[in-house]
């Protein structure tokens, strides 16, 4: 019990810390609403009603812009692939040909997504 008793102590502080600063923001912080702050913010696109299922002929909704989406896949692509080669390379070594051909055939794979990504122009910021 002793060695966990620092990390537990830390623990209840950070949970305090936490729990005690919301409170007192909840208490002191302004409380001036208007209509703009109670509204949905989605990512910068003004928001819309959207289509209901089920209404004939609601077509009030749009579609996000495809580059929103290229933008997350682009995210996706790079995280992934940072996430398995930081522990391939820490343990290189000990993987021999193996993890050499593993990691070939998964950057392989990577990049095809990414010259995916490329094409349909997710790589230009304009």
């Amino acid at each position: 019990m002793n060695t966990e008793l620092p990390i537990l102590v830390l623990g209840a502080v950070a949970a305090a810390f936490a729990i005690i600063s919301v409170l007192i923001a909840g208490l002191i912080g302004p409380k001036r609403y208007n209509r703009a702050k109670l509204q949905a913010y989605e990512c910068g696109i003004e928001p819309t009603p959207h289509a209901v299922a089920g209404s004939a002929g609601s077509t009030t909704g749009q579609r996000f812009p495809v580059k929103y989406y290229l933008t997350a896949m682009l995210f996706i692509i790079f995280d992934i692939e940072i996430v398995f080669l930081y522990p391939w390379a820490v343990h290189i070594d000990a993987l021999g040909v193996f993890g050499l051909v593993a990691m070939a055939l998964f950057i392989v794979n990577v990049s095809v997504a990414y010259a995916y990504e490329w094409r349909r122009g997710g790589l230009g910021w304009d």
